[in-house]
């Protein structure tokens, strides 16, 4: 298994119903591109989500999450969320919002 599906499939439903969002397979997983901008995704059983460099260090001091290493080196803005931290969908939907949050800041591509 490359990625959690069902987290995938929450990650879909969670964004249904919001306009500009596409679906991207990367990093051996699948990202949720809002506006073209990466927003969250799923990597192994891991959420990501771009919080943003101002955002950043506050959400890795919670519980259940750690930067973004995939390259073997962190990405700033982008952290990494274990099944733990998104298992209720309240959880989840609080991650996913925060990602929006910061891709809506962006300047359009």
């Amino acid at each position: 298994m490359a990625y959690d599906e069902k987290l995938a499939e929450r990650l879909t439903n969670a964004f249904s119903r919001r306009k500009g969002v596409k679906e991207k397979k990367m990093f051996g997983g699948i990202a949720y591109m809002l506006n073209a901008h990466m927003c969250c995704g799923v990597i192994d059983d891991l959420l990501m989500v771009r919080v943003g460099p101002d955002e950043y260090e506050k959400a890795l001091k919670e519980k259940h999450t750690r930067p973004m290493d995939f390259t073997g080196r962190p990405m700033k803005g982008y952290i990494y969320v274990e099944p733990r931290g998104y298992k209720l969908d309240t959880d989840m939907k609080s991650w996913v919002d925060r990602g929006i949050k910061f891709v809506k800041s962006l300047p359009a591509k």
